[in-house]
């Protein structure tokens, strides 16, 4: 794979990770407001697009691990950066979603 190609998988992986990121941060603040109707299409959303990242990451995992020789740009690990942070995002906001819920019931 070349290094143009490594970076359009990069872009890939920010373009999906970086909606997921803002679905997620518009979805918490709809919970911080009190609204908790679209959760679930909010996350399923949300999951859509970091398992679509995430396909673009195995991509290039596999392809090393064939033993093809990539060479890694920044826009490549920028992708990944996103990613990572945005699976973070998603852990955090499920623990938000159950405490706000729990804020609300008492």
């Amino acid at each position: 794979m070349t290094k143009d190609e490594l970076s359009m998988v990069g872009f890939e992986i920010v373009a999906y990770s970086g909606d997921a990121r803002s679905t997620l941060l518009s979805l918490l603040k709809e919970m911080r407001a009190g609204n908790f109707e679209n959760v679930e299409e909010k996350l399923k959303e949300a999951d859509e697009n970091i398992n679509l990242a995430h396909q673009s990451q195995t991509k290039i995992l596999q392809q090393e691990a064939r033993g093809e020789d990539m060479e890694m740009g920044f826009i490549f690990i920028h992708g990944q950066d996103h990613l990572m942070t945005t699976i973070l995002l998603r852990d955090i906001v499920d623990d938000f979603i159950n405490l706000y819920e729990e804020r609300g019931n008492k």
